[in-house]
C-alpha cells in the first residue's frame, strides 16, 4: 500500500523538527481581507456518511466551505460530469488510436458515473470496478481517468465498509502506477481526501515525504487536508506543525483549517478549546460559517451532549448560519455511531425536507446500514412519508427498495428483514417488499436467505415460479456443487414448485455428469419424471443426436401435440452436426402439414417459413459456406415436396445469405417462393428543360417595351426598386411621374418605404393616398406599414400613426416575427426622446387591436423610457401593469438594480412581493440575488442564495454570468461562482469556466491559476475544455502548467497522418499478398495506410488488379482524400492502360467534390458519366444538389434535374430533393419570397403528394436565418390553418423539437392546433428516433408537449426500444414497473428487449423471457397494428 514506508526527506524532517505553535488571533493567522479567505465553497453533505463526520471527512479540509466529497459535487453542484482524456506534453508511447480510445472511454466512464450519482447520489462498487478494469485493459490510463477512479473510492461508496474502500483505493493507486499513470498534486490530494473520508490512519509526514520523493510539490489543499488528518486523530500538535509550515510559506489560513481544529480539540478531549476556536476565528477576521458550527455540533454529538447540541444549533441560527438538512443528517450519523440513538428523534424533527432531501437521506440510510445501524436507518426511511408525492420519483410507492437491497447485501437477519417488510407494506410505503427482498437475495446468490423468503411468501399465498430458482442453480453449477442443486430441488418440491422444461434442460441436467445421475437426483428430490417437460427434454436430446429417431417419434400418430418452437434450437443444432438430410426434410414437411407441431391459432406453413429463416439466420458465414452443398440438397428436396415460403421470408433469408456470399444457395431458396404476378416498369421518356438566357438590362428593356407599346408594370417596378436600392428617390419619383398610369402596387410600396427611410413623411403619405385612390382595397406589405408608423411617430404625428395601425387591423395585415422585431426597434427609437406617452399610446393600440401579442421585447421600451428619465416609480408601476394585463415582466432586473442603488426599500419590497406572488418565490429570490450582486451588495446576495431549498437554474445563472463577462465584471463574477458552491444541482465546472473565459479575455493568468486551485479544493473534475482554457492562459503568459496538457486525440491523429506509417514486411510481397492486405486495410477504414502500401508496391514495380486499385480509390474518396485518390488513379492508369473508374468510384468523386464545395467539378463529372452511359448513385445526386443549393445555384439544380429526368432510370430520389434545395438556393440568394412562392405552389397543387420539408427547416435553423425562418413558419401555419395541409407545420414542429427549442415548439402548437392531431406523422417521428442512441429525451419531450396524441400502448414500446438501444437497464426497469403499475399488457417485443438488457448486465431476468427472435415479435407486433388499423 502506498505511503506506508517512512522516507527521511528534507520536507518530512523539517516538519518533524518544527516547533509547536500556539494559536493566536494575530501573527500566525495573517489572513488577507476582513472576511473569509477564499470562497465559502459549498458546505455539502459529505463522506461522513461513510465515516465519522470530523474535520477530515467533511467540511474541514477545504478552504472556507469546501465541498467535502465528490458525491456532493457530482449530483448537486457539478451538474453533468463530462470530461475527456488528456495527453502529456511529452510524446507518449501509445498510438493515436489508444489516445482516441482513452477519450471515448473516459467520456463513457464519466457518463456512467454521472448517471448513477444523479439518480441515486452514489455509485456501486460493481460499476466502479467495471470502469476500472475497462480503463486498465488499454494499458494507457490517462491523468483524468486516474483522478476519476481515486475520487470514487471514498464517500461515493456508502454501501461499502470503510476498510474495504481504502483497500480499493490502494489497489487502484498501485495498479495505475504499475501501468505508467503519471500522478500530479491533484492525485495526491484526491488520495488524501479518500483517506479522510474513509478514516484511514496514516502518517502525514510520510505522505509528504512520498510526494517529495515523487518530485510532486504539495499545495495549499494538501496542507489543509494534512491538518484535517491530524485533527481527525485528535493530534493538535501535529496540526500546529503543519500550520507553522503554512505560515512560513505565506499560505492563507482559511475557515476550513479552523473547522479542522474544532474537531481536533474535541477529539483530544478538550471540548472547551474546540468551542473557543470560534472567537479566535472572529479575532482573525473570519466569521464562523455553517461549516464551523457543524464541526462543533459533531463534537457535541460524539459526547452525547444534547443540551449543548441544541444550544449550538440555536446559536448558529441567531448568527445567520442556517443549517441545511444534510448538516443535520451528519449530526444524526455521528449520534448513531457514537451510540446515542436516544437523541436521534430530536434531530429528525428538525429536518425540513428541502430539495435534495431524498438522495441525501438515502445515502444516510445506506451508510447507517453499512455501520450496522439498521434501526436508525429504518427510522430515517419512515420520515420519507412526510414528503409530498411530487417530491418522489416514479418509484415512490417502492421507496424502500434501496434499504431492503442493502439490508440483504449486509446479511441482515431474516427476522429483522421480515419485520421491516411488514411495516413497509402495512404503511403503504412499498407495494411488495418481501418479493423485492427475494429478488435482491437471488441477485446476491444468498441461497439460505432466498429459500427462507420464499417460504414466507408461500405462507402468505404468493405463487412461487420456477425461474425464481435459476440464480441458485447457476451459482451451484459454477461451484460444481451437485449436492447443492439437489438441495435446491428439494426446496422447490417443498414449496410445491415443479421444474419446467427450461429449468431441467438448461440449469439441472448439465450440472450432472450424466442423464442417469440427473434422473436419480430428481427422484431423490421427489420430482416425478412423467410430465410434458420430460417429453420436451427427450425430443431435444433426440434432435441433437439422431434425426431419424426423432422423425420416427414425431410421426407417430399417438405423439401428443408439441409446438416445434420448444425444440427448434436443438433441431437446428442437430441438423448442423448431422448429414441426414432426408430425415430433416421429412421433419420439416411434418411441421409444414401437421398442426400438432404448431401453437394454437397459427398456420403450420407460416410457422415453418419462420423455422427456415431461423435455420439460416442461426448459422455463421463459415458454417453456411462449409455446408453449402448439404443446404442446397435440403432446399431442393423441400422444393420437390412442394413446400412454399412467402416473399417476405424469402427476402429475409436472401439478406442473410447475401451477406454470406452464397449466390447459388439464394437461387435454391427462390425456388420455394410462392408465385407472384410480375410487375412491369415504365421508363420515363427523356424530357429536357430549356434554360433561359440572361435578361437584358432593365433600362434597355423598359425602353424597348415602351417603343413596342407593351405593358411596363413589371419592368417599371424592377427599375424603381433598383433606384430605391441606390437611395435615388428623386429619379424614382421622376420615373413614377412619367409612367404614373403604369405604376403598380409594388412600385408604390417601394417608394413609400424609401420616403419613410429618408424621413420624407409628407411624400410618403401623398403616395399612399394616391395608391388608395387608384384601388382602396390595396394592402401594403406589413413592413411598409411599420415604416410609416415609425416615420410618423418620430415626427410627433402619433394620431396619424395610430390611424395607420387601425388600417392594418381593418385590412387584416398579419405581423410575423421579423415585423415584431421591427416594432421593437420603432419603440426603442423613441426612448431617447423621452417618448413615454408616445410609446404607451402605440403599445396600447397594437395590443388592443390584436396586431401583436404582448411580449417582453415589445413591452420593455416603455420601461426603458421611464428608466431613462429616472422615474423608478413609474417604471415599476408600468412593469407591474404589464404583468397584470399581459403576464409579462419586462426589465425587472434593471428596475431592481436601480432601486437597490437608490436604497428605496419601500418600492423594492413592493416589487419583491409582487414578483413572488406572480412568478413564485424562487424566481423572486434569483431576481433579488442578481440585483444585489450587480450593485456590489455581496453580503446580502449571499444570504439570498443560501436560502434553504433553493436550487440551481442553469439558464438564469448563465444569463448573469454572460452579462458579467460582457461588461468585464470580474469581482461580481467571482462572487457569483463563490456563492453558488453549495447551490443544489449547480454545475461547478460550468461556473468556473465563466471566470476562466473572462481571465482569457483580460489575460489574467494569476486569477486563472487561483481558479485551478479552488477547483481542486472543491473536488471538481474539469472538462477538457476547461483544462485547455487554463493551460492556454498560463502558456500564453509564460507560466508553467501545473497539470498535464490536454491534447485532443484527433490532433495527434492529424500529426500522425503526416508521417508514413510503418509498413508490413514485404520480403516476399507478391501482387496477391498486396491485394489481400490492401483490401483488409480498406475494410478496417485504414485507407491512408493502404495508400502508402500501394505507393510502395508501385516503387517495387508490382502491378495489381483493377479491382484493387478501384477499391482503394473508393476508400480514399469515402474519407474525402480526393488528391490521394487521384494519385492512385494515375498509378492504375500507368500500370493498366485500359483502367477506368467504376460507377461507385465516380459517384464517390462527385460526393467528395460536392462536400468540398467544388460544384462545377462535380457537375462536369456527372455530365461525363452520363455521356458514357453510366448511372450515378442516389447519394451522388443528393450531395451534388445539396451543394448547389448551399451555393445558391438555382440554375445548376435545374440542370441536374433536367439530366435526371432524361436518364430513363429511377434512382429513387426523394420527391423533395430538387424542390427543397432550389428553395434553399433562393434563400441563400436573399430571395426568400421566391422560395416561399415555389414551396407554396407545390403544397397547394391538387396533385401534390405533400412531401416533407424538414431538410429546409433544419438548414435555415442551422444558418440562424431568422428572416427566412419567420417567412417559412408563416407559410407553414397558413397552409395548416387555411388549407388543412399539416405536413410543413408538423415538420417545423418536429425540427424545433429536434433542436431542443421546446418553447418555440410550444408556441407552434398554440398557433397550429391541428399539428397535435397528426398522429401518423408523430408516431413515425417516434419510430425514427427509437432507432438511434440517446433519443429517449426527444420522445419524452414530444409526449410532454402533446400528452394525448397516441395511446400508451404505442408510446411505451418505443420508449423501451430507446432504453434498449441506449443499453440503459435502470431506465428500462423503471419503465417496466411503470407499465405494470398502470395495468398494461406488455408486448412480447418489449419484454424480449428488457430480458436481453438483464442478461447483458449479468442480472437474473425476473420473468419468463419470450423464446422467439426479435424479428418474430416485431413482425407479430406489426401484424397486430395492421389488423387494428384495418378494423
Amino acid at each position: 500500500m502506498p505511503f506506508h514506508t517512512p522516507l527521511q526527506e528534507n520536507m518530512a524532517a523539517l516538519l518533524r523538527s518544527a516547533r509547536l505553535l500556539r494559536l493566536s488571533p494575530s501573527g500566525l493567522l495573517n489572513i488577507a481581507g476582513t472576511n473569509r479567505t477564499g470562497p465559502p465553497l459549498g458546505r455539502l453533505y459529505s463522506g461522513a456518511l461513510g465515516g465519522s463526520r470530523t474535520g477530515a471527512c467533511s467540511r474541514l479540509t477545504r478552504p472556507a466551505r469546501d465541498s467535502v466529497s465528490i458525491s456532493r459535487v457530482w449530483p448537486y453542484t457539478a451538474g453533468s460530469l463530462r470530461g475527456y482524456s488528456l495527453a502529456t506534453d511529452e510524446k507518449e508511447d501509445g498510438s493515436v488510436m489508444v489516445r482516441s480510445k482513452q477519450a471515448q472511454q473516459f467520456d463513457w466512464a464519466l457518463a456512467k458515473l454521472d448517471s448513477s450519482v444523479r439518480r441515486t447520489g452514489r455509485i456501486t462498487k460493481t460499476l466502479l470496478l467495471r470502469i476500472f478494469h475497462d480503463i486498465c485493459r488499454t494499458g494507457y490510463p490517462s491523468s483524468n481517468q486516474a483522478l476519476l477512479l481515486l475520487r470514487s473510492c471514498g464517500s461515493l461508496l456508502p454501501e461499502v465498509p470503510l476498510e474495504e474502500r481504502t483497500v480499493l483505493a490502494h489497489r487502484v493507486w498501485e495498479k495505475l502506477q504499475e501501468l505508467g499513470a503519471q500522478f500530479d498534486v491533484s492525485h495526491y490530494n484526491a488520495l488524501l481526501k479518500v483517506y479522510l473520508q474513509n478514516e484511514f490512519k496514516f502518517s502525514p509526514t510520510d505522505f509528504l515525504a512520498k510526494m517529495e520523493a515523487a518530485n510532486v510539490q504539495p499545495n495549499r489543499v494538501t496542507y489543509q487536508r494534512l491538518i484535517a488528518a491530524y485533527c481527525q486523530n485528535g493530534d493538535i500538535e501535529g496540526a500546529s506543525t503543519i500550520l507553522g509550515f503554512m505560515k512560513t510559506r505565506d499560505l492563507p489560513i482559511t475557515e476550513a483549517v479552523f473547522n479542522s481544529l474544532v474537531t481536533g480539540h474535541a477529539r483530544a478531549g478538550d471540548i472547551e478549546s474546540a468551542k473557543n476556536i470560534l472567537p479566535v476565528m472572529r479575532g482573525a477576521g473570519i466569521e464562523p460559517g455553517p461549516d464551523t458550527y457543524v464541526s462543533l455540533l459533531n463534537a457535541y454529538a460524539e459526547k452525547g451532549d444534547l443540551d449543548s447540541l441544541k444550544k449550538a444549533m440555536d446559536e448558529a441560527e441567531s448568527a445567520d448560519c442556517s443549517l441545511m438538512d444534510r448538516d443535520i443528517m451528519q449530526v444524526i450519523f455521528t449520534l448513531a455511531r457514537a451510540g446515542h440513538q436516544e437523541h436521534i428523534p430530536d434531530m429528525v424533527e428538525r429536518l425540513r425536507h428541502e430539495r435534495g432531501y431524498v438522495p441525501d437521506a438515502m445515502n444516510l440510510c445506506l451508510s447507517l446500514i453499512t455501520q450496522g445501524q439498521e434501526e436508525t436507518s429504518f427510522h430515517i426511511l419512515k420520515s420519507f412519508s412526510t414528503l409530498e408525492p411530487d417530491n418522489f420519483n416514479s418509484d415512490s410507492s417502492n421507496m424502500g427498495n434501496f434499504f431492503l437491497r442493502h439490508c440483504v447485501n449486509m446479511d441482515t437477519s431474516v427476522e429483522k428483514l421480515t419485520k421491516y417488510c411488514k411495516e413497509l407494506q402495512e404503511t403503504k410505503r412499498h407495494f411488495a417488499p418481501l418479493t423485492f427482498s427475494l429478488h435482491c437475495a437471488l441477485e446476491a446468490k444468498k441461497t439460505g436467505l432466498s429459500l427462507e423468503l420464499m417460504k414466507i411468501l408461500k405462507e402468505q399465498g404468493f405463487p412461487i415460479r420456477p425461474h425464481y430458482f435459476f440464480p441458485l442453480f447457476i451459482q451451484n453449477s459454477k461451484d460444481n456443487n451437485s449436492a447443492g442443486i439437489t438441495e435446491v430441488l428439494k426446496s422447490m418440491q417443498e414449496l410445491g414448485v415443479s421444474p419446467d422444461a427450461e429449468t431441467l434442460s438448461i440449469y439441472i441436467l448439465p450440472a450432472f455428469p450424466s442423464t442417469e445421475a440427473a434422473r436419480q437426483a430428481l427422484t431423490d428430490a421427489g420430482i416425478p419424471l412423467d410430465t410434458e417437460n420430460f417429453l420436451t427434454l427427450e425430443v431435444r436430446a433426440l434432435a441433437v443426436s439422431d434425426l431419424a429417431k426423432l422423425y420416427t417419434l414425431l410421426s407417430d400418430p399417438s405423439f401428443p401435440p408439441l409446438d416445434h418452437n420448444h425444440f427448434r434450437s436443438s433441431l437446428i443444432l442437430g441438423f448442423r452436426k448431422s448429414d441426414d438430410v432426408e430425415s430433416m426434410v421429412k421433419i420439416t414437411e411434418l411441421f409444414y402439414r401437421d398442426k400438432r407441431f404448431t401453437k394454437e391459432g397459427s398456420k403450420p406453413a407460416e410457422e415453418t417459413s419462420y423455422f427456415l429463416y431461423n435455420l439460416f439466420d442461426s448459422r455463421t458465414e463459415g458454417i453456411v459456406q462449409a455446408q453449402e452443398e448439404k443446404l442446397r440438397k435440403y432446399l431442393n428436396q423441400l422444393h420437390a415436396q412442394n413446400i412454399k415460403i412467402p416473399l417476405n421470408i424469402y427476402k429475409g433469408i436472401k439478406n442473410v445469405l447475401e451477406s454470406y456470399n452464397v449466390p447459388e444457395l439464394i437461387k435454391d431458396v427462390m425456388a420455394l417462393v410462392e408465385p407472384k404476378d410480375e410487375r412491369g416498369s415504365v421508363s420515363a421518356a427523356p424530357r429536357f428543360t430549356v434554360i433561359e438566357g440572361k435578361v437584358l438590362a432593365l433600362e434597355n428593356k423598359l425602353a424597348e417595351l415602351k417603343a413596342e407599346n407593351k405593358p411596363l408594370g413589371t419592368i417599371l417596378k424592377q427599375t424603381i426598386q433598383a433606384l430605391c436600392a441606390e437611395e435615388n428617390l428623386q429619379r424614382a419619383l421622376e420615373l413614377k411621374q412619367q409612367h404614373e398610369e403604369m405604376m403598380i402596387v409594388g412600385s408604390y410600396a417601394t417608394l413609400i418605404n424609401l420616403c419613410c427611410r429618408q424621413g420624407n413623411v409628407e411624400e410618403a403619405l401623398h403616395l399612399k393616398r394616391e395608391l388608395s385612390r387608384k384601388d382602396s382595397s390595396v394592402v401594403l406589405d406589413s413592413s411598409k406599414y411599420i415604416a410609416l408608423v415609425k416615420a410618423l411617430s418620430k415626427n410627433d404625428r402619433v394620431e396619424e400613426a395610430v390611424d395607420i395601425l387601425k388600417e392594418m387591423k381593418e385590412k387584416g395585415v398579419v405581423l410575423n416575427e421579423s415585423n415584431l422585431t421591427m416594432l421593437f426597434y420603432v419603440f426603442n427609437s423613441l426612448v431617447a426622446e423621452g417618448g413615454v406617452s408616445t410609446i404607451r399610446r402605440l403599445q396600447d393600440t397594437i395590443f388592443t387591436l390584436g396586431l401583436a401579442k404582448p411580449t417582453t421585447n415589445l413591452c420593455s421600451p416603455l420601461i426603458s423610457a421611464y428608466l431613462e428619465s429616472k422615474d423608478l416609480s413609474g417604471a415599476l408601476e408600468a412593469t407591474l401593469d404589464f404583468q397584470k394585463r399581459y403576464n409579462q415582466l419586462p426589465r425587472i432586473h434593471d428596475i431592481l438594480v436601480a432601486l437597490v442603488e437608490k436604497g428605496d426599500t419601500e418600492l423594492l419590497q413592493k416589487a419583491m412581493d409582487f414578483v413572488s406572488q406572480e412568478r413564485g418565490e424562487m424566481n423572486m429570490l434569483y431576481d433579488l440575488f442578481f440585483a444585489f450582486l450587480q450593485t456590489g451588495r455581496f453580503r446580502e446576495a449571499r444570504k439570498i442564495i443560501e436560502t434553504p431549498g433553493l436550487r440551481a437554474r442553469p439558464g438564469r445563472l448563465q444569463w448573469f454570468a454572460e452579462k458579467c463577462i460582457f461588461v468585464n465584471q470580474m469581482e461580481t463574477l467571482e462572487q457569483l461562482v463563490d456563492m453558488t458552491a453549495k447551490l443544489f444541482e449547480c454545475d461547478r465546472d460550468e461556473m468556473y469556466s465563466y471566470v476562466l473565459r473572462l481571465c482569457k479575455v483580460t489575460n489574467n493568468w494569476q486569477k486563472a491559476e487561483a481558479m485551478w486551485t479552488k477547483m481542486q479544493e472543491e473536488n471538481v473534475i474539469p472538462r477538457e475544455t476547461t483544462l485547455r482554457m487554463i493551460a492556454d492562459i498560463l502558456k500564453n503568459n509564460g507560466q508553467e502548467v501545473p497539470f498535464k496538457m490536454p491534447e485532443a486525440w484527433h490532433e495527434g491523429a492529424e500529426t500522425a497522418q503526416q508521417d508514413e506509417p510503418a509498413l508490413p514486411p514485404t520480403t516476399a510481397a507478391s501482387a496477391s499478398e498486396y491485394h489481400t492486405r490492401l483490401l483488409a486495410l480498406c475494410k478496417k477504414g485504414k485507407a491512408k495506410e493502404a495508400f502508402w502500401m500501394i505507393k510502395k508496391a508501385d516503387q517495387q514495380g508490382l502491378t495489381l488488379t483493377a479491382s484493387t486499385y478501384d477499391h482503394l480509390i473508393r476508400a480514399l474518396l469515402a474519407d474525402g482524400s480526393m488528391e490521394d485518390a487521384m494519385v492512385v488513379r494515375d498509378i492504375a492508369t500507368s500500370r493498366l492502360p485500359g483502367f477506368q473508374l467504376s460507377n461507385i468510384a465516380i459517384s464517390l468523386s462527385i460526393v467528395t467534390h460536392s462536400k468540398k464545395g467544388q460544384t462545377s467539378d462535380a457537375l462536369e463529372k456527372l455530365k461525363s458519366m452520363l455521356q458514357v452511359g453510366h448511372v450515378p448513385s442516389q447519394l451522388a445526386i443528393t450531395r451534388l444538389v445539396q451543394a448547389l443549393g448551399a451555393n445558391g445555384d438555382v440554375a445548376g439544380i435545374e440542370e441536374v434535374e433536367s439530366l435526371m429526368k432524361g436518364l430513363g432510370t429511377n434512382l429513387n430520389l426523394s420527391s423533395m430533393i430538387f424542390l427543397s434545395n432550389k428553395a434553399l438556393a433562393h434563400i441563400k440568394n436573399d430571395d426568400v419570397d421566391s422560395a416561399i412562392e415555389m414551396l407554396d405552389s407545390a403544397y397547394t397543387s391538387p396533385d401534390s403528394a405533400k412531401p416533407g420539408m424538414s431538410f429546409v427547416f433544419r438548414k435555415v435553423m442551422e444558418d440562424d436565418n431568422d428572416k427566412a425562418l419567420d417567412k417559412l413558419s408563416a407559410m407553414a401555419e397558413r397552409l395548416a390553418n387555411h388549407f388543412a395541409c399539416y405536413r410543413p407545420a408538423v415538420d417545423l414542429f418536429l425540427q424545433l423539437l429536434d433542436m431542443n427549442k421546446l418553447e418555440d415548439a410550444k408556441f407552434m402548437l398554440a398557433r397550429c392546433n391541428g399539428v397535435a392531431q397528426q398522429k401518423n406523422m408523430l408516431v413515425s417521428y417516434m419510430s425514427r428516433k427509437a432507432q438511434f442512441p440517446g433519443q429517449s429525451g426527444k420522445i419524452k419531450a414530444l409526449i410532454s408537449l402533446i400528452p394525448d396524441f397516441t395511446e400508451k400502448e404505442v408510446f411505451y414500446p418505443y420508449l423501451m426500444k430507446c432504453h434498449f438501444v441506449d443499453k440503459d437497464l435502470a431506465s428500462a426497469k423503471a419503465l417496466h414497473e411503470q407499465m405494470q403499475k398502470e395495468g398494461m399488457v406488455i408486448d412480447e417485443l418489449s419484454l424480449k428487449r428488457l430480458a436481453v438488457l438483464y442478461r447483458n448486465a449479468e442480472e437474473t431476468v425476473p420473468f419468463t423471457e419470450p423464446p422467439e427472435s426479435f424479428k418474430f415479435y416485431a413482425d407479430k407486433l406489426k401484424d397486430q397494428v395492421t389488423k387494428a388499423a384495418d378494423e
